[in-house]
């Protein structure tokens, strides 16, 4: 099959390319960019007005499956993400069961590879049921086509029996992905520790939770050697220990969500639990300091920590309710408004953060708008202005704290291996 996009903003990171060209797609891979290709074609898209960008990587993904599919499924989390212009997507373990065995990784790889398009990479757990107590079959999981390994919805908190996980994990070449919380400083906090939690008389997170993690991991990572990336970082003290930690030459690499750069804990509007996340809403200064690290390099990916839950569930209490929101289908329409729009960051630096540097972190051949590459791609409106609409999700979680919010940029093709597989015109992604 032959598709031909036409007249498009070409944002390529990997080779610098930032213009208006044709692209002909041909068999699944880029065949030729120029500026003006004459050949006949299956399909062709007029991308006038258009970035034509790697196709997004998201690091940080809850898919729910098994167990959990009340809340989402691997086919409706494909669809979403297909819908938000991801063509790569990374599962967080804590699943029912946890993935932290083989099976458990290719049963999720297989049901991907039937469900829907869009690429599934499973994260294996550190520890067996992510009880903390002893560590999972992590060379196996990683024969299984597992690309890191995490703990994500807590940190190991037995530090020694981290630092033999990480050492493993160096051994094989993959990342360990960090979700930085010392859960004995959490003392049932749901909401920033500031005046907004003070208000609310809700109790509160310290950005100490997230700090003294951040510290060690970044110590175990100069000790073993092995590549550590720092997962939704939130704290102004976080970026600055990535940021020294880098100019200390040591492996190590972060992302920010979308939420965590956008909303500050003033913009909670009293006990809606579409506001709940882990970590929380921080301050003015470190939502600050988040999108200063992302500017100047410090924090390398945009990842939306996708956290789907019921209707039932997320309408309970802020005490009681779970943590987390849906992003996948907001987070480029909140990068282009919050950051390229706002010239923080330009189109290059969101197709970095969103597709390049995920790509290199896991160490998969993605992230290029390079002739001969496979041709994994978003086309991405930047001047659609319109209202998040949560009911339209195709994510089966609807808990946004964005519904009704103006933004600006939209979807408007995502393209896996040269195969269209979401447009808006019909709101149907394949």
């Amino acid at each position: 099959m032959k598709l031909l996009i036409k007249q498009g903003r070409i944002l390529d990171p990997a080779t610098g390319t930032d213009g208006i060209y044709d692209m002909l797609i041909e068999d699944g891979k880029i065949r030729e960019i120029s500026e003006n290709i004459r050949s006949t074609a299956d399909a062709t898209v007029n991308a006038a007005g258009c970035f034509v960008m790697p196709g997004f990587i998201d690091l940080h993904v809850h898919l729910r499956e098994p167990g959990l599919t009340h809340k989402e499924t691997i086919m409706t989390g494909q669809r979403a993400a297909a819908r938000g212009g991801f063509t790569t997507i990374c599962a967080m373990p804590n699943t029912k069961p946890v993935i932290d065995n083989p099976d458990r990784a290719s049963f999720v790889h297989n049901k991907a590879r039937h469900t829907g398009k869009v690429r599934v990479y499973q994260i294996g757990a550190v520890t067996q049921g992510q009880a903390g107590e002893n560590l999972s079959d992590i060379e196996g999981m990683v024969r299984a086509g597992v690309p890191a390994i995490s703990e994500d919805g807590k940190s190991v908190m037995n530090a020694g029996l981290y630092e033999e996980a990480m050492k493993i994990a160096a051994a094989l070449g993959i990342p360990v992905f960090a979700h930085c919380e010392d859960i004995t400083m959490v003392k049932g906090g749901v909401i920033n520790a500031d005046k907004k939690a003070n208000e609310l008389c809700l109790p509160g997170i310290t950005n100490a939770v997230e700090d003294v993690i951040v510290a060690r991991d970044i110590l175990l990572a100069k000790s073993t050697g092995v590549k550590l990336h720092l997962c939704h970082c939130s704290t102004r003290d976080s970026v600055e220990m990535v940021r020294q930690a880098k100019k200390a030459g040591l492996p190590v690499t972060a992302e920010v969500c979308p939420h965590h750069f956008t909303l500050t804990s003033d913009d909670i509007p009293g006990y809606d639990s579409n506001y709940k996340m882990n970590p929380p809403l921080r301050s003015r200064e470190d939502v600050d300091a988040l999108i200063g690290g992302l500017a100047d390099g410090t924090l390398d990916v945009i990842a939306t920590d996708h956290a789907p839950h019921a209707e039932n569930e997320k309408s309970k209490s802020m005490l009681k309710a779970p943590f987390g929101i849906v992003g996948l289908e907001t987070a480029a329409a909140l990068t282009y408004s919050e950051l390229v729009d706002k010239g923080f960051l330009t189109p290059l630096q969101m197709a970095e953060k969103m597709s390049y540097q995920p790509a290199r972190v896991l160490n998969i051949e993605r992230g290029t708008l390079a002739e001969g590459s496979v041709a994994d791609l978003v086309i991405f409106d930047p001047e659609a202005e319109y209202a998040i609409d949560a009911e339209r999700f195709e994510s089966k979680g609807k808990n946004t704290p964005f519904h009704g919010r103006k933004v600006k940029g939209r979807v408007a093709y995502t393209v896996i291996a040269g195969e269209i597989v979401y447009s808006p015109e019909d709101e149907v992604s394949l």
